[in-house]
């Protein structure tokens, strides 16, 4: 018995048309040089004293220039007199392993003999203190040994949860150096409170250890470095705030009220917490997000897994293909989910044979009855939301409109 009705097949697929949207492309273009005048400020470079010990923390994302940001802050760190080394903090990514974590890092091109500096990885925590509702802290063991800590983050809205201070320094300090063992306590918590839980946490970490300074990222439209900042420790949780909002303020987003279909050509823990961003889709695994300006979007396609194969996120969509099931790591995916006691994120949609079977499944419930008035969106992924594809029958809300950048005829 065939999936598809014949009723499937009975109707052309709309033609779809390549598009650009405009954004603001203000950007860093010697990053090296930005990050040493960073560093070298009288209030950051202050904090470091010769000869100690320094935990620079890294992490899982896909950020732009975080091999060369990472490099030259241990080469800042070295003039110092400081004795830097790289930790891992990563949470459960990696498939919540040494070898997974490391990996990750190299990845990036953030390794020893590139980095000038050892790496030192491990899935073993401490407790350095807890909450006032209770809720323990965990710490990476080798960053929670060091003289003083260092995180290099990127900041950013986050995927599940609202508040002044989301995805950037304090949560890498608290449920990325946490580890596995943090990752998975701070979110048996719920979501709901990681506005509040997060800070607080962060304040601890901060207060317990020597965290001198942080090295702050920010990210433009175009996926290229904004803003790099290093921040003293004892202002963190006041200024990241303020970088959250710029960092709000540059995001892309998909300039369209109403998409019926959007096919996602990959999806990816280097690209996305949740593997595709729920700020640009709208929707999580439970539905629709209650904050940001996503259009509404009734059905989803995810045609491919990133090289990870964590495949955390793809419970959003109502249709993959063959070839991205066959492209997902279980354990990854499923340490992850578990970790962030989120299952619902990794639940398998409907699997068709490849993107043509996949769009006549969305199409035919779409919940349209002019099958060839789909509205539909095609991206690569929720980084790269410049160069687009639309159908035909979008291209009237791109005419006359700066945001959007038309075919050549």
């Amino acid at each position: 018995m065939p999936i598809l009705p014949d009723s499937a097949y009975q109707f052309p697929l709309p033609e779809m048309v390549k598009i650009k949207q405009r954004f603001q492309d203000e950007k860093i273009d010697n990053i090296s040089a930005a990050v040493e005048k960073e560093i070298f400020r009288e209030d950051v470079a202050s904090q470091i004293k010769k000869g100690q010990s320094v935990a620079v923390l890294v992490g899982s994302r896909g950020i732009r220039d975080i091999k060369e940001i990472v490099k030259t802050t241990i080469d800042c760190l070295h003039k110092m007199g400081a004795k830097p080394f790289i930790v891992p903090a990563m949470g459960s990514h990696g498939g919540a392993t040494v070898e997974g974590q490391k990996a990750v890092l190299e990845g990036y091109g953030i390794t020893e003999q590139y980095i000038g500096a050892p790496i030192r990885a491990t899935m073993e925590t401490v407790i350095i203190g807890k909450t006032d509702s209770g809720v323990p802290v965990h710490m990476d063991k080798f960053a929670s040994e060091a003289d003083a800590i260092v995180p290099v983050a990127r900041i950013k809205p986050h995927t599940d949860f609202d508040g002044p201070i989301q995805s950037g320094i304090c949560k890498m300090l608290t449920v990325g150096a946490g580890k596995h063992n943090g990752c998975f306590r701070f979110h048996q918590e719920g979501l709901s409170v990681f506005s509040e839980l997060i800070p607080k946490a962060a304040g601890i970490v901060i207060r317990e250890k020597n965290v001198v300074f942080s090295v702050a990222i920010v990210e433009n439209a175009h996926d290229n470095t904004n803003i790099i900042r290093a921040i003293p420790g004892d202002n963190i949780i006041a200024e990241e705030p303020k970088l959250l909002a710029i960092s709000e303020a540059l995001m892309p987003r998909l300039m369209f009220e109403e998409i019926d279909i959007l096919i996602v050509g990959k999806i990816g823990k280097s690209i996305s917490g949740t593997g595709m961003d729920t700020n640009i889709t709208g929707k999580t695994a439970f539905g629709y997000v209650p904050w940001g300006n996503a259009p509404k979007i009734k059905r989803i396609i995810v045609l491919s897994i990133a090289d990870d194969g964590n495949a955390t996120g793809i419970g959003v969509a109502d249709f993959i293909t063959k070839r991205a099931f066959e492209q997902i790591d279980f354990t990854s995916t499923y340490a992850n989910a578990i970790a962030s006691v989120e299952p619902e994120s990794v639940r398998i949609p409907v699997m068709m044979e490849d993107e043509e079977q996949a769009l006549r499944a969305a199409i035919l419930t779409s919940q349209k009855t002019d099958y060839e008035d789909v509205k539909i969106v095609k991206i690569e992924h929720t980084l790269n939301l410049i160069d687009i594809e639309v159908s035909r029958n979008l291209l009237k809300y791109c005419k006359n409109s700066d945001k959007f950048e038309m075919p050549q005829r």
